[in-house]
């Protein structure tokens, strides 16, 4: 099992989640963040840190099935992340918007 990043991330990446993380398994894109599933260690620190309510257990019945898929592509192409950068000024606002996978996810790599 490990945690995986949603939807909810894409264009808030509040990045709180990165500062816990034990085990340095957090990968940047250019709106949203990505755990590394076989880096995940399952602890479930990040849960709690995330504002965005973005992260869930793989196997959480409220998560689709390919998130596990969409975290590991980008992890393996997004360069990791190790301290918590900016927050996007306008995260707030788009905390809960919906539809953000289909009309606002990137696919462009983020700043390590």
């Amino acid at each position: 099992m490990a945690h995986v990043v949603t939807d909810n991330c894409i264009k808030c990446k509040y990045m709180d989640c990165v500062e816990v993380c034990p085990v340095d398994c957090f990968y940047v894109g250019e709106n949203m963040l990505v755990i590394h599933p076989d880096e995940c260690i399952d602890c479930g620190v990040c849960v709690p840190e995330c504002p965005a309510e973005a992260i869930f257990q793989d196997t959480d019945d409220q998560v689709e099935s390919h998130w596990l898929d969409h975290n590991r592509k980008y992890a393996e192409s997004w360069p990791n992340i190790l301290r918590k950068g900016l927050t996007p000024p306008d995260a707030d606002e788009w905390n809960g918007a919906p539809s953000k996978l289909a009309e606002h996810f990137s696919p462009k790599p983020g700043d390590g």
